[in-house]
């Protein structure tokens, strides 16, 4: 099978998994509305196609009505939204498949924002765990076509959607193939985005001018850009593809989807370039790390990736190793790092119970300890 159609169908389940609203960009007739329908049946989702262009604003900002009993404007949702609704309190989660969006006009996509980032249709609140699917035509192929506005195209993952001929004729014969959302425990992905934030945060800490880049073109504007929000969702893009197991090229098109493939590509080469040290063997062997002075980058990202690790198995020993880390990283004059995490790693509960800081520790890391309570003011024992 086409193996770019193989990565692009892993990137939007791990965005269904990231909980990522998501685009699929591509001509008529390219199986768009298929490939979610098939990825709600694998992964137990009831799949609401909403045809975006033919509704109106009031369908997705709520229909104004009086409320006859106390005299109040309502906003009634349309019975899409209600069946949303209905379904979750049975336990079948949905994905919401708003399709043909850049056919709809600039106050329609307006109106769509509100249920893409809140969740609420109305005043109906669609239940959590409820994930947004689109699919839009460039506008040079599509009837009546629209660019996407900035804030619509900046709330999702952008992605290029074609079906290869070997997958056409595959289909046809054997059948489609099955579209899967990938596992991970709550826990592993917040590990996991905990890091992948701080490594965001290294970067833009050395490539500000990244942080918001609107593009000049409409066209361009419609599509993925960096703004604080699109590094947020590539973070967590990214947290989830570690999580799952994504190989290069997915988490290539996540990063890509989200900030667009310039900033993405300085990201990856930083990336590339930071070469950090496994936090698993700083753990087992805490001495043995030599703080790199001269490359905070490193040093940011180190520390949030042994924070990390050390909170993914919490035990005495391993929790005492990521203090002696951070009090490295504050004794070798870069204590507003060491201490960003050096605050949570001493909370009541993360560390272990019965486990106290040591000297070294209480030494270099004293003014976070006494903020918590866990160190007397003017005295270097633990409470």
């Amino acid at each position: 099978m086409n193996q770019h159609y193989t990565d692009t169908v892993a990137a939007l389940g791990v965005a269904l998994l990231a909980d990522i609203p998501v685009v699929l960009w591509g001509a008529p007739g390219q199986g768009k509305s298929s490939v979610v329908e098939a990825l709600g049946e694998g992964a137990g989702f009831h799949v609401e196609t909403v045809i975006a262009s033919l509704h109106e604003p009031t369908d997705f900002a709520g229909i104004p009505a009086i409320d006859p009993v106390n005299g109040t404007a309502r906003r009634l949702p349309p019975d899409w939204a209600r069946r949303v609704v209905d379904l979750g309190a049975d336990g079948v989660p949905s994905i919401v498949f708003y399709d043909e969006i850049s056919t709809t006009p600039p106050a329609t996509q307006a109106a769509l924002l509100r249920p893409i980032l809140t969740g609420w249709v109305g005043d109906l609140s669609l239940p959590a765990g409820t994930r947004s699917v689109a699919a839009a035509n460039p506008p040079d192929v599509a009837a009546d076509g629209w660019d996407l506005a900035p804030p619509l195209a900046n709330r999702f993952l952008h992605l290029h959607w074609s079906l290869p001929a070997d997958v056409v004729r595959d289909g046809f014969t054997v059948g489609w193939p099955r579209v899967v959302v990938p596992r991970a425990s709550e826990q592993v992905l917040r590990d996991h985005v905990v890091e992948a934030k701080a490594l965001v945060a290294a970067f833009l800490n050395v490539r500000p001018e990244l942080v918001t880049r609107v593009p000049a073109s409409s066209e361009d504007a419609g599509r993925a850009f960096p703004t604080p929000r699109s590094w947020e969702m590539a973070a967590r893009l990214y947290a989830a593809a570690k999580a799952t197991g994504g190989n290069a090229t997915v988490t290539a098109l996540l990063l890509s989807g989200a900030v667009g493939p310039a900033a993405a590509g300085e990201f990856t080469e930083f990336l590339r370039r930071l070469d950090l040290p496994d936090p698993e063997a700083l753990l087992a062997d805490p001495e043995s790390y030599v703080v790199p002075t001269s490359r905070g980058d490193k040093v940011f990202a180190t520390a949030a990736a042994v924070f990390a690790a050390m909170s993914r198995e919490t035990t005495g020993d391993r929790w005492l190793a990521c203090g002696t880390i951070l009090a490295k990283i504050a004794e070798a004059g870069l204590a507003d790092m060491a201490f960003l995490y050096a605050r949570r790693w001493a909370q009541k509960d993360v560390r272990p119970p019965g486990v106290q800081p040591t000297s070294a520790h209480m030494t270099a890391l004293a003014p976070i300890l006494r903020e918590i309570g866990l160190l007397t003011q003017g005295s270097g024992r633990p409470v």
